[in-house]
């Protein structure tokens, strides 16, 4: 090639790249709905344009654009969506012409949204459904079916075939909103018509023509059950009640007309019987699972302290919502807490099918590294209501240190007596607070899997998990810091059970430190078999947390000034996604929570066995140590924090710190409130000369495990509360901070 030619070449190359540098894009907001849509992340949609989950964000947030050749793969992509997923004015739209078609009222003229040649069928997408007035309903089905686009796509262009990952099954979502006048509301913006008029009709039309549940999560799981939210419209629509009259309960009384007729059409309610979250199912039939799950909105399915006021949402908003976090974490089947807990399982199944060579058939197995059992609490990590507290104690006994484990988060608050000078001299009361600290604990931990087994007088090894008897009162503090071992700070007086991960940073202090003390177990209770059985928990909810915050402006890279102000306005910018992230924070709490679940309801005797126990998924152990390890890393930080910014080292042997060390007043769970000259975290947190955060201190960021501002008020309110034995980290943001589930 001449020289001539290779020039020419390249500016025919040069032109193409700027031709390719316009190609159009839908607006930002759109970008972000088609993605959601297709229950996609932008981590998915970064790995395949090949750029980071950040310039995905920015592209969605309107920020920046992307450049060739990214940005006609990234239209390329963003065309395909569109296609499956139109905008809900296109769907509703298509929806009325269908409508007036059915009704003769539609000229058989072609217009320009529907050519006189029909687009190419969808062998997968494509279906015959009854109309309104049909079998599914109890009524007399209609002298026709229709043909319905059930993906609802714009007129004049054919459907594009389902993702080679996308289960055909599955192609409206994993759940819809059913509304009073049938009407279903899918994520998406897709919009489905539900002929049925009773609930058994609901029923057979979600495990039908509906293509409605979700893929399993692991390999030797089970798919998610259809899910349908019931709108108070809906639900007069059904013959359910517009609020429940059993309020200690929360279900319909077994002669209901509505229980009845499950009942009559050979239909079963588990044992929980119709209520919030209901799950109406048949015995399975071979590998097929025959179960719908129902949300009853006017019945308060939705807390508001997990979903803020998302029931009060129209219905497509709603699903909305609720479809988002279905995508990113699991398709919702009660509460936050239920959700957390059977998020667990779905992504460490406890069995799966092993060949057995010898008779040449498939039987059922234990996952490796999942709980494939229950098995009983070692005595000290057993609730006081374990049918094993009531062998060992009298009833109403009050069991001591040594006779349970006792990890919780922090709720301490300091002496007022002991401010400084240079403390009462500030003017603001600053609290941080770590984002989803549990969840950022859970990451890595090493967690029993078997049953306990009891050993005395064994010598201490970080690597295995149980609970250990042993003395911490002599490893003395600075008084103006907590306590690492106990929840309220205060200083053990004796021998008591801690989990692994407490006895682990005793040991850590004792050697940083050269405190005098011994690290010597009298007794414990470990877990020979064990593992990180919450990594993919963790890795999912973390990315959920990500992608949600992401959506709503804070996204990872952001410079500490630009994170702050993001944080400001974050939830205002969409009630529905900031819902899903306060149900995301729910799911983590409430999931460690469930762990050690409790008795419940008016039947039950103390030193009964109740059916938490039962599954394999009833492990305090692991609640213990997720919650230690949690208070712990908080007084890691703390400890290092003051270490950073007192000027004169701590003494060999002692920790004792100096005035101007940076010491907070109060902590509860993982907000800090600390006093400062200035009303802003970074007026609070140490920095090196070269301005970045102190090794081991708090760090501002979104990922889990770094912290954000909580709030600020003034220093007297702050003196004020602790001189009348309150905790400031409850009320630094305003509010309580409890109320709300932080």
């Amino acid at each position: 090639m001449s020289s001539d030619e290779e020039t020419l070449f390249g500016a025919v190359d040069a032109l193409l790249d700027e031709v390719a540098s316009r190609e159009p894009l839908p607006d930002p907001a759109e970008r972000k709905r088609l993605r959601e849509a297709a229950g996609l992340s932008q981590e998915q949609v970064a790995k395949v344009l090949q750029v980071r989950r950040e310039a995905v964000s920015g592209w969605e947030a309107g920020r920046t654009e992307p450049r060739a050749p990214k940005r006609a793969a990234y239209a390329r992509l963003l065309e395909g969506l569109a296609v499956r997923y139109p905008a809900p004015e296109a769907v509703r739209s298509a929806s009325t012409r269908r409508d007036a078609a059915r009704l003769g009222a539609v000229d058989a003229a072609p217009t320009p949204q529907q050519p006189s040649t029909p687009a190419a069928p969808d062998p997968v997408r494509e279906q015959t459904v009854p109309t309104r007035r049909s079998s599914a309903s109890g009524a007399t089905p209609a002298a026709a079916p229709r043909r319905a686009a059930p993906a609802r796509t714009s007129a004049g262009r054919a459907p594009l075939p389902p993702a080679a990952t996308a289960d055909a099954r599955f192609a409206h979502g994993p759940l819809g909103v059913l509304d009073g006048d049938g009407t279903v509301y899918c994520p998406g913006g897709l919009v489905l018509d539900c002929p049925a008029g009773n609930l058994v009709g609901v029923v057979e039309w979600a495990l039908g023509e509906a293509r409605l549940g979700a893929e399993r999560l692991h390999r030797s799981g089970r798919d998610a059950d259809p899910l349908i939210v019931v709108t108070a419209g809906a639900a007069e629509r059904l013959g359910l009640p517009p609020v429940l009259e059993d309020r200690r309960g929360l279900r319909l009384p077994e002669g209901h007309p509505v229980v009845k007729q499950i009942a009559k059409a050979g239909w079963r309610l588990t044992r929980r019987g119709f209520g919030p979250w209901t799950r109406v199912y048949r015995p399975a039939a071979g590998d097929r699972r025959q179960c719908v799950q129902f949300a009853i909105l006017p019945w308060d399915a939705l807390d508001t302290r997990s979903w803020g006021d998302t029931a009060r949402l129209p219905a497509p908003d709603v699903a909305a919502a609720l479809g988002m976090y279905a995508s990113r974490v699991i398709t919702p089947r009660g509460s936050t807490a239920v959700c957390g807990l059977e998020l667990m399982t779905a992504l460490r199944p406890p069995t799966r099918a092993v060949r057995d060579e010898a008779a040449g058939e498939w039987v059922s197995g234990a996952v490796p590294g999942s709980l494939s059992e229950p098995v009983d609490p070692a005595p000290p990590e057993a609730p006081a209501e374990h049918p094993i507290v009531a062998g060992l104690y009298p009833r109403h006994h009050q069991r001591t240190p040594d006779q349970v484990l006792d990890e919780e988060a922090f709720d301490w608050i300091r002496g007022p007596e002991l401010l400084t000078g240079a403390e009462c001299a500030r003017r603001f009361a600053v609290g941080i607070d770590v984002n989803t600290a549990f969840l950022a604990a859970a990451n890595r931990l090493v967690v029993g899997l078997s049953a306990p087994v009891h050993v005395k007088k064994p010598a201490f090894d970080k690597r295995v998990p149980g609970s250990w008897l042993v003395d911490l009162s002599g490893i003395e503090l600075d008084p103006r810091l907590p306590s690492p071992f106990t929840p309220d700070g205060s200083r053990p007086d004796g021998p008591a059970w801690y989990a692994t991960p407490t006895v682990a940073y005793a040991a850590e202090l004792v050697a940083n430190h050269a405190l005098p003390v011994a690290v010597e177990p009298v007794e414990a209770w470990l877990r020979p078999e064990s593992g990180p059985y919450l990594d993919p928990w963790y890795k999912r909810l973390s990315e959920a947390y990500k992608a949600t915050m992401a959506d709503l402006g804070v996204a990872a890279g952001m410079d500490e000034a630009e994170f702050l102000a993001a944080m400001e306005t974050h939830r205002q910018a969409d009630p529905g996604t900031a819902a899903v992230l306060s149900a995301i924070k729910a799911t983590v709490k409430g999931g460690i929570g469930k762990l050690r679940e409790r008795p419940q309801g008016a039947g039950y005797r103390a030193g009964e066995r109740w059916p938490a126990l039962e599954r394999p998924t009833w492990r305090p152990d692991i609640r213990a140590a997720v919650i230690s390890t949690a208070r712990v890393n908080m007084h890691r930080k703390l400890l290092r924090t003051a270490l950073a910014t007192q000027h004169a080292p701590a003494p060999t042997g002692h920790l004792v710190l100096g005035d101007d060390a940076l010491v907070p007043v109060a902590l509860l769970s993982d907000c800090a409130v600390y006093l400062s000259d200035g009303p802003s975290p970074l007026d609070v947190l140490p920095y090196t000369p070269d301005g970045k955060p102190a090794p081991g201190t708090f760090r501002l960021g979104v990922s889990p495990g770094m912290v954000k501002h909580e709030g600020t008020q003034d220093l007297m309110w702050a003196v004020q509360l602790l001189e009348a034995g309150h905790n400031p980290a409850q009320h630094i943001k305003g509010t309580d901070a409890a109320h709300e589930g932080e």
